[in-house]
């Protein structure tokens, strides 16, 4: 069929309809296209944790630590929010 790699596949399976006859099939090449971008996800998070969690700030609680990697790991959306706009919501 021509298929040189699984995102091919996926494709094929979804035109002729045959991720619906073999739905098992179908789901380990769904896994099989999103591990990379899953790993390297968790793999930034845990980076951002050891940079953000050192040894001073080694008591802050379970939310403040999320909030703060969240604004460390999407600081790419939050480089787009103006200063007021955040002055004004705290």
């Amino acid at each position: 069929m021509n298929c040189n790699d699984l995102g091919h596949l996926a494709m094929k399976m979804v035109l002729s309809n045959m991720h619906t006859t073999f739905p098992l099939v179908y789901g380990l090449v769904e896994l099989a296209l999103i591990l990379p971008v899953a790993t390297t996800t968790v793999e930034r998070a845990f980076s951002a944790m050891s940079i953000i969690k050192i040894d001073m700030r080694n008591r802050m609680g379970d939310d403040w630590l999320n909030h703060r990697m969240v604004c460390y790991i999407e600081r790419d959306v939050f480089v787009s929010i103006e200063e007021s706009k955040i002055i004004e919501r705290f």
